[in-house]
């Protein structure tokens, strides 16, 4: 289970992150269970400028960490409205790429493929909480077999004029597989997303938007 079901409150220690600009490097490395990111991210350290987001070398990050690849991953939004204790699922070591100051976060097992593809569920080692609050919007997909995958971020690399105010209509462009929805729903009530013990399950759309399942 991803979602938190215990009748225990998960203390929420970060609000207000709904729109909070981030990005991330994702160097990929060839190990014995096969092709391997690691993710490192700019949450809470910095905002991602633009400007030197513009001038990273995926090439020359990739030469300088030994990696087979890397994946520019981002700009990215969050589309959540807080996060809770974070447990640290790698070590979070602290790496700065063309001036700007990246954390190690999470690890995510690609096996044989050399990315994620759209409408793919991937797991993710990133021992987090997100929080989306009662009467704020959720845009999730929904997969044939009626799995719900709610947006965590937008990404702003793929079409640099995505944002929140273009999602409620963000089905009439996606080119879903057989059987598969968007919908936008209101939250009744909060929705507490809690990967503390057990890896997340996540998916992206072709605009690299990313979304994870809460059950």
């Amino acid at each position: 289970m991803t979602a938190d079901t215990s009748s225990t409150p998960t203390p929420r220690l970060i609000d207000h992150m709904r729109g909070v600009r981030y990005g991330e490097v994702l160097p990929i490395y060839l190990r014995d269970h096969g092709l391997e990111a690691e993710v490192y991210g700019t949450q809470m350290l910095n905002d991602c400028p633009q400007h030197l987001w513009e001038q990273l070398d995926a090439d020359a990050i990739a030469k300088e960490m030994g990696a087979v690849f890397v994946k520019l991953n981002g700009p990215r939004r969050w589309v959540l409205d807080g996060l809770g204790t974070k447990v640290a699922q790698v070590e979070p070591v602290l790496r700065e790429f063309g001036g700007i100051m990246f954390r190690r976060i999470a690890t995510v097992p690609l096996g044989d493929r050399t990315g994620s593809s759209p409408y793919t569920e991937t797991t993710v080692n990133r021992g987090a909480v997100f929080f989306f609050d009662a009467g704020k919007p959720v845009y999730e997909l929904v997969a044939p077999d009626g799995k719900a995958y709610v947006m965590q971020a937008l990404c702003m690399g793929v079409d640099p004029a995505m944002d929140e105010s273009v999602l409620p209509a963000l089905g009439e462009r996606l080119a879903m597989p057989d059987g598969w929805t968007y919908r936008v729903r209101i939250l009744e009530e909060e929705l507490v997303v809690d990967t503390t013990s057990s890896p997340a399950t996540v998916l992206q759309d072709e605009f690299e938007n990313s979304y994870t399942l809460p059950y």
